[in-house]
């Protein structure tokens, strides 16, 4: 009688049969993760994102496509900035980060260390990548990695992670290096976009420490990340350290927090899979099967979030309304709920929530009926 398969091989034979017959899985990154950590509760983002599903193909045959993503001329663009940051071993790279952050002696141009990291597919690129770390740190020079490969598990699967750059200093330190194409304007750039690279940088920090904690003693893992951006209106590039130990330990929270990937799966009705090629009711009724957590926040980082939020306003769910809202209601789920209980109909007048939807229903019709006397007094239209 045949061994039966091992754990972690019966899973990724599962996870394969969900994404459907020769379809190869899509990578997991760290814009993927950083959003994923943003939204634990989403088992449904969990398990596909885990399992390798093409989302944005899965939502053009559930007939609610995603309209986000970056343009190939800004993915042009930014390749070329990269390269130009990266050009001759690195050494403008290595300049911006000995200024913003020390960590030795000034780099000589030439004297830099770029290993090669090729190797056959991503396990393999990891463990390139470990060694590389781990002879850098003991030679106590410069050395760029140009986009290494990190290992991070996720929910019981590993991901593979391919940061911009990771600096190894001559006192032993490393830095995750991001490279983006917008533009620094009088040394700052737009928040938000500051705010989204923090996060994926943290993931990136994340793993890295992962293979810190393999070598003894463990090279720390700095803090502080390198956010290399072009020059105001040129193409020079300039570099802010931004500090993400904040975001890097709500990623380390809410990584942990997720439902292991094998649970989620093992709770599905058999036969369920996500292959693009089924019939659009076959597909919506397998990611159905999967809860799901909508917010606001999934348009802009998700590529189902206009079937989630569908599905939600059908259920007149107030998760729809955005995670603060929902926090405020306490028991109630429903805007149906929410609007009884602010009328006076149903709810337990001592719930603070109830409380405060009827002290709010009230002071809206004092407000009402005072713009109506006003109007009357005045000759004004009514509101």
């Amino acid at each position: 009688m045949p061994d039966p398969p091992k754990r972690g091989t019966a899973l990724r034979q599962r996870l394969a049969e969900l994404r459907g017959p020769d379809v190869p899985a899509q990578p997991l990154d760290a814009r993927a993760l950083a959003a994923l950590a943003a939204n634990p509760g989403c088992q449904r983002r969990a398990l596909l994102d885990g399992a390798g599903v093409d989302k944005a193909t899965l939502a053009q045959s559930l007939g609610s496509p995603g309209s986000f993503g970056q343009s190939q001329f800004a993915f042009m663009r930014g390749n070329a900035f990269e390269a130009k940051v990266k050009a001759d071993g690195g050494a403008e790279l290595l300049r911006l980060v000995h200024g913003r952050l020390g960590g030795g002696p000034e780099p000589v141009p030439g004297e830099s260390s770029v290993p090669d990291l090729s190797a056959v597919g991503p396990e393999g690129r990891a463990a390139r990548t470990s060694l590389a770390l781990r002879e850098a740190t003991a030679t106590q020079g410069w050395t760029l990695l140009d986009h290494p490969m990190l290992a991070l598990d996720v929910a019981g699967t590993p991901a593979f992670l391919e940061p911009d750059a990771v600096v190894v200093h001559p006192d032993g330190t490393w830095t995750v290096v991001e490279i983006k194409s917008f533009p620094m304007l009088d040394g700052s750039a737009d928040a938000a976009k500051v705010g989204a690279a923090a996060r994926q940088a943290a993931v990136y920090a994340l793993a890295l420490e992962g293979v810190a904690a393999h070598l003894d003693p463990a090279p720390p893992v700095r803090h502080h990340v390198l956010l290399v951006c072009p020059k105001d209106f040129s193409n020079s590039p300039t570099a802010s350290a931004i500090d993400v130990r904040k975001q890097l330990s709500v990623t380390r929270r809410q990584l942990a927090r997720l439902t292991r990937i094998e649970d989620i799966a093992a709770a599905l009705p058999e036969g369920t899979t996500f292959d693009v090629t089924r019939p659009a009711a076959d597909l919506t009724a397998a990611v159905e099967s999967v809860p799901a957590t909508y917010a606001p926040e999934c348009l802009a980082a998700c590529e189902l979030a206009f079937h989630c939020r569908e599905r939600a306003r059908e259920q007149d769910a107030v998760t729809a309304l955005g995670r603060a809202v929902r926090g405020e209601l306490g028991g109630l789920t429903t805007v149906t709920a929410v609007l009884s209980a602010a009328n006076g109909t149903t709810g337990d007048p001592s719930d603070p929530a109830v409380a405060a939807l009827r002290r709010a229903a009230a002071l809206r019709q004092e407000a009402l009926a005072g713009a109506g006397t006003s109007g009357e007094h005045t000759g004004a239209a009514p509101c």
